[in-house]
């Protein structure tokens, strides 16, 4: 068994409000869980309206498709233009 954690904390562009970031989190994160079949949170900068810290999870019997599940995420949010990934770390257990 493998375990796959990922780290991302991403700069969100127009944000107006604390109310504003958690419902585009909130979307974000549904959109990701549904896809990808991962646990995810917003787990640091709750109080900063355009910073987020988002923590992924993925479990599975195969190190590489575990790998691979957290790199489309990580391309998922890359892909979203309300955000900017300042930074993110993997790692796999």
């Amino acid at each position: 068994m493998f375990v796959g954690i990922l780290r991302i904390e991403l700069y969100l562009t127009d944000g107006l409000s604390l109310k504003d970031k958690r419902m585009r989190l909130r979307s974000l994160l549904e959109r990701i869980k549904k896809s990808f079949n991962v646990s995810a949170s917003e787990v640091d900068a709750q109080d900063k309206w355009q910073k987020a810290v988002l923590g992924f999870a993925f479990v599975g019997n195969d190190k590489v498709y575990v790998n691979q599940v957290l790199c489309k995420v990580v391309d998922f949010i890359k892909g979203d233009r309300s955000s900017d990934i300042i930074d993110y770390s993997m790692e796999i257990l």
